[in-house]
């Protein structure tokens, strides 16, 4: 049995692999010249089960229009006429209430703890390193801060996971390099969670499924998939058809363009991330471990010789042109903490979109058309569920019982609210 891939990122490569390992042939296609060339190019390397989240949560709207007028934000919304837009912001504002957060990030939390497993499995197996450090340590600046994180600590409690609230100077213990004019109030650690090189690990996943068989087809856009019957019968491109027993979709932002024409509506857009990577000046200036400005939602964390700054959320523009305001907010927060680290001047940007639905949590498996099947809507959470959705969605398509329950991570939660 042949099944296509659509999209080369972590989730793609990933969901590739463990489709040949379960004895399917497997074509990749791709619009860009390799793998990882859009949301997990530049991403903060956050592989969290403990952070993993919607968006959507108590406290986010305020923190919207608080933010909407200021140079340095955390989140940049632009109106536009775009009815999806405005259709996707009403169902966000409705899971922003406290009950629908429990449930959200419960089931994002289940899942990341299952891709976790999977990941480490992966890495022990195949001698995988992709510049993985352990802990993490989110920063409060001030008690305002502090007191809109209570309801994420409380799901830690219930859920078991090591964690500890710290004091600004237990903070700065724990993370010597933290300079100390910054307004600390205090930090959550968490020693058990990972940050890792998202690109780094989905090439050498690559290599790995093309070394058993699996085929790339890079500088190939899908324009459309054709369906007959019920089914899926080819995936149109620029250069030709291409046609398989079964397709997953995991295009990332392109993939609701992909759905909507066969009349698959999802609620999915693309909310857009920076970053900026700037080399290594002076090691003992830089964070040992990753670390979280909850104020500004920005994430540095040590690759090597390098520092990732990562960041920002701005709904409303499609095209991924650079914006001054973000990456002046990313680099004003990384001098903030460490001043003296690396080179700021010379730091090289990167913006993606990543593909987020207005509850959080993505969307696997099956659809209504019988060989058709997705893994996408992961939004900025996409490298700390890719390995776990990846493996459940090998299964769904090979009629295996996936190993974690699918209750709210499938097409049927947004069915029932057609």
């Amino acid at each position: 049995m042949h099944v296509l891939v659509i999209g080369a990122g972590v989730i793609g490569v990933a969901t590739a692999f463990e489709l040949r390992a379960r004895g399917f042939d497997v074509t990749v296609v791709d619009r860009h010249p390799g793998v990882a060339q859009e949301a997990s190019y530049g991403n903060a390397g956050v592989i969290s089960t403990a952070y993993a989240g919607p968006w959507a949560q108590p406290g986010m709207p305020g923190k919207i229009l608080a933010h909407l007028l200021r140079s340095a934000s955390p989140v940049i919304f632009r109106p536009s006429i775009d009815p999806a837009q405005w259709r996707w912001l009403v169902r966000w504002l409705g899971e922003c209430r406290l009950e629908r957060f429990r449930v959200n990030k419960r089931r994002m939390q289940r899942l990341a703890e299952y891709s976790r497993s999977v990941l480490h499995e992966l890495r022990r197996r195949h001698s995988i390193d992709y510049e993985q450090s352990q802990g993490w340590l989110q920063l409060f600046r001030t008690e305002a801060d502090l007191a809109r994180a209570g309801p994420s600590i409380e799901l830690l409690a219930q859920a078991g996971m090591p964690h500890r609230l710290l004091g600004a100077d237990a903070c700065r213990a724990l993370e010597p390099a933290l300079v100390d004019g910054t307004p600390l109030a205090g930090g959550l650690h968490l020693p058990e969670e990972e940050t890792g090189n998202c690109a780094y690990f989905a090439r050498r996943l690559k290599d790995l499924a093309a070394e058993r068989g699996v085929a790339f087809r890079f500088d190939t856009p899908v324009t459309a998939l054709h369906i007959d019957g019920g089914r899926f019968r080819q995936a149109r491109t620029a250069s030709g058809a291409i046609g398989s027993d079964a397709v997953v979709v995991a295009a990332g932002a392109d993939s609701g363009r992909l759905l909507g024409r066969v009349g698959l509506r999802l609620p999915l857009y693309p909310v857009k991330g920076y970053s900026l990577t700037a080399r290594l000046t002076r090691h003992e200036f830089a964070p040992l471990m990753s670390v979280m400005d909850e104020a500004y939602k920005v994430a540095i964390t040590r690759m090597g010789n390098r520092l990732r700054i990562a960041g920002i959320a701005e709904l409303g523009n499609r095209r991924l042109g650079m914006r001054d305001a973000a990456l002046g907010t990313l680099l004003r927060v990384a001098r903030d903490w460490f001043p003296g680290a690396a080179d700021y001047a010379q730091a090289r940007p990167w913006v993606g979109a990543r593909p987020m639905l207005p509850d959080g949590p993505p969307v696997l498996g099956s659809t209504p058309v019988s060989n058709l099947y997705v893994n996408l809507g992961h939004g900025s959470a996409g490298w700390a569920m890719a390995c776990g959705s990846a493996r459940i969605v090998a299964d769904v398509v090979a009629g295996a019982p996936p190993q974690i329950d699918l209750e709210g991570l499938t097409l049927e939660r947004f069915a029932r609210k057609a």
